[in-house]
């Protein structure tokens, strides 16, 4: 069974390769058809004359296509306006000095460091506040005081 769907699948690819086949034959029927109507409206249409702006031709039949020379403008009043603009002082707002001023080399890794440091700030606090907690647990009754003011800022620290 398997044998004849492998079978039927190659009678199937060949039929395929037969339609596209006739297909490409079709289009390159037409596309020669397209490019010998071209070729007929190619003769009809006049070649393009040339156009000389920089060039002098020597031939007189070409004398024709020649542009004339341009014309400068006049851009007097326009340099005058721009000197004149350029004369006025220009009053620099306040400027922020430590905006224009470069950074440190190492602003960006104190940036991400900044959090973690918050972090590792809250927990040396902590440690600290334990290992006085501790001292005072091991200590003597006299400082029963330390002890409740300890007690009073762990509690608060807690919430």
């Amino acid at each position: 069974m398997v044998v004849l769907d492998t079978m039927e699948g190659v009678g199937n690819l060949e039929e395929e390769a037969q339609k596209r086949k006739e297909r490409l034959k079709s289009l390159k029927r037409k596309n020669t058809n397209v490019t010998s109507s071209d070729s007929k409206n190619k003769d009809v249409s006049p070649l393009p004359r040339p156009m000389f702006r920089s060039y002098k031709p020597q031939d007189e039949s070409l004398q024709q296509a020649k542009l004339q020379d341009a014309e400068p403008e006049k851009v007097d009043e326009e340099v005058k306006d721009l000197v004149e603009a350029g004369k006025e002082k220009v009053v620099l707002q306040d400027l922020d000095i430590a905006s224009l001023a470069p950074r440190k080399p190492d602003w960006d890794l104190k940036r991400d460091v900044a959090k973690k440091l918050e972090k590792l700030e809250r927990r040396t606090q902590k440690a600290i506040a334990e290992l006085i907690w501790e001292r005072l647990k091991q200590g003597s009754d006299d400082n029963l005081g330390a002890m409740l003011t300890m007690t009073d800022t762990r509690v608060l620290q807690d919430d």
